[in-house]
């Protein structure tokens, strides 16, 4: 026993005494039922868990309330047009940040629960890495799904580049907390999100590409070569669900999914920002083959949310990663907006082919 504490000890050594970190639920169906693992300063508690319960955290002062779905239906791959709807994207483990919108843009309440009826809210991927929270972030969607569904509304979170390196066990971008959280459990971390748990099973569930209305929702973008073929949103995600989590090597015996989980595939492409970047022709051309006027996208950092080709990509990710600001895309009264943390909405400029701001988008 004492050889166990000690190697326990020299495990954590790299982690500081005062870094006590609390976390989870990490919900596990295991044989004899689902079990929810905690940390809670640096310690182990589970708890049993059935479906429909709510559970809360254990943690002194935490605040994470968990009720499991009775299945994890998949994501649809379209939705008619709404009357509202917002988008925002690269949220990397700050749910701080990401509520801190939500709240002063009026899409939910104090307490954090919905507050926007009918609306649509989209997360354009990239919940994991970089940030210390996001377990809570992943939770929160979650439970908002919930809430938005029996509002009348929807939250549609589609898959990023890191969700997807998560899930294949590249874990080069965690936070050191998870590092910890997962050698107390017992498990590496990919294996927290394993077939075998609620978290997983729900991300296997999720779309990749997602259009609404006559808006397609993606990570990284859609190159233009695929303008020259029929584009089935619905076989895409289906493959990137099939595909989810395997190695590299298992993706180059597949030419299709090697190519979708590739550098031009949705998840991973830039060609919108950066050389050599797609042309007008080319957007056009991309949108008609997919029936849409526009293209929203995160993936490609900027200052703030900004529009290229006349209106016809957006890009979302607004830096949120930093852990300093963070901004959300705003359907409303036939406009877009920038949504700010202090509550502001500003209009969105259009941008030429080139990029540069010119009048309030439509």
């Amino acid at each position: 026993m004492r050889c166990a504490a000690l190697l326990l000890s020299l495990l954590l050594a790299p982690f500081a005494a005062a870094d006590l970190w609390n976390d989870g639920p990490y919900v596990l169906h295991e044989a004899e039922g689902s079990q929810a693992y905690w940390v809670c300063a640096s310690q182990l508690i589970t708890q049993a868990m059935d479906v429909g319960e709510t559970i809360a955290s254990p943690c002194l002062g935490e605040q994470t309330t968990v009720r499991l779905n009775a299945d994890n239906p998949l994501a649809p791959d379209r939705l008619p047009a709404v009357p509202h709807w917002a988008a925002i994207s690269d949220i990397h483990g700050q749910a701080g940040i990401f509520m801190q919108l939500l709240r002063a843009q009026g899409m939910v309440d104090a307490a954090g629960n919905w507050a926007w009826g009918e609306g649509v809210l989209v997360i354009a991927g990239d919940i994991f890495d970089r940030g210390p929270t996001v377990t809570e972030a992943l939770w929160q969607v979650y439970r908002l799904e919930q809430q938005a569904r029996a509002a009348g509304g929807a939250v549609q979170f589609v898959l990023g580049n890191h969700e997807t390196m998560l899930l294949r066990g590249d874990l080069r971008y965690i936070h050191p907390k998870y590092q910890a959280v997962a050698q107390l459990i017992g498990r590496s971390y990919d294996q927290l999100y394993g077939t075998d748990t609620e978290l997983g099973r729900w991300l296997r569930s999720r779309a990749t590409v997602f259009q609404l209305g006559d808006t397609v929702f993606l990570h990284g973008g859609l190159h233009p070569e695929l303008a020259a073929r029929e584009i089935d949103l619905a076989a895409i995600n289906q493959t990137f669900r099939r595909r989810l989590g395997a190695s590299k090597e298992a993706l180059a015996q597949d030419e299709e999914a090697n190519y979708l989980f590739g550098r031009h595939g949705p998840v991973w492409y830039r060609g919108y920002f950066l050389p050599e970047r797609a042309s007008l022709a080319q957007v056009d051309a991309l949108l008609a083959r997919l029936g849409a006027r526009r293209i929203v996208v995160g993936h490609t950092t900027q200052r703030e949310i900004v529009s290229l080709y006349g209106g016809r990509i957006i890009g979302i990710d607004a830096g949120i990663k930093d852990g300093e600001r963070g901004e959300l895309l705003l359907w409303q009264d036939g406009q877009l907006w920038r949504g700010l943390m202090d509550g502001q909405r500003l209009p969105l400029l259009l941008g030429s082919d080139d990029g540069s701001a010119a009048q309030a988008a439509y």
